[in-house]
């Protein structure tokens, strides 16, 4: 379990963050901290050492899950709660929008991205990652073909504005900007490259969510959010 402090405000660090390097829904999470300028302790666990299944951590989160955040002695699991409680408790730079409409319309466009998108996105990537690319029942092309439809979705909502829901870098960003780049990455394989075509090069193919992922990786302290192994590799 490595231990890394960031104290980006001043004044006692009572938030600590346990996460796993390249999980899309700590990312997300990571991202939302450094955004709201929050001092948090990391906590990297790693999967293959099963440290997320410890007694310590099944304490914190029965299902043995990650993310988990500690503010005091509150405790909250599940990355979209995660989100939204940050974003209560701490409500400078708010990441929910600044009025119920548009936190209407932020919550909508991540809940149609779980419901249509996120799955398929899985797919793809246990797929690749597990040499089962070639399967007989088609299931990763038509994963694809799914992630495809949804990404000129965003790339539609992307041509007009600079972020994903109005002017405002937002939740619906954070949620989303994760597994569009651990798709970029796993679809860049070699063993990927003919279901990667049909996404690849993403600046030819979805030149504004190309423009877009440009502007989150520009934010400040952008690289404390990105996986620890993939600087590795």
């Amino acid at each position: 379990m490595a231990e890394q402090l960031h104290p980006l405000q001043s004044g006692g660090m009572a938030i600590t963050f346990y996460w796993a390097s390249g999980s899309p829904f700590s990312w997300r999470v990571l991202l939302a901290l450094e955004h709201k300028r929050l001092a948090y302790e990391s906590q990297l666990l790693h999967i293959d050492r099963q440290e997320h299944q410890s007694p310590q951590m099944l304490k914190l989160n029965p299902r043995g899950r990650l993310p988990v955040l500690k503010d005091g002695d509150y405790i909250v699991f599940e990355s979209l709660a995660v989100l939204y409680y940050l974003d209560a408790k701490y409500p400078e730079r708010p990441i929910f929008g600044t009025s119920p409409e548009e936190a209407g319309v932020i919550m909508r466009v991540i809940c149609e991205f779980q419901a249509y998108a996120e799955q398929s996105a899985l797919q793809i990537v246990d797929a690749i990652c597990s040499g089962q690319i070639a399967r007989e029942d088609g299931k990763p092309t038509e994963a694809m073909h799914v992630v495809a439809r949804e990404a000129r979705t965003l790339e539609g909502r992307l041509s007009k504005e600079q972020w994903i829901v109005g002017e405002n870098y937002s939740a619906a960003d954070m949620v989303i900007f994760p597994w569009l780049k651990l798709l970029l990455r796993v679809l860049g394989r070699e063993q990927a490259a003919e279901l990667g075509a049909r996404f690849l090069p993403i600046e030819r193919n979805y030149p504004a969510l190309a423009r877009w992922i440009a502007r989150i990786e520009a934010l400040p302290n952008h690289d404390r959010t990105r996986p620890p192994h993939w600087h590795q590799a």
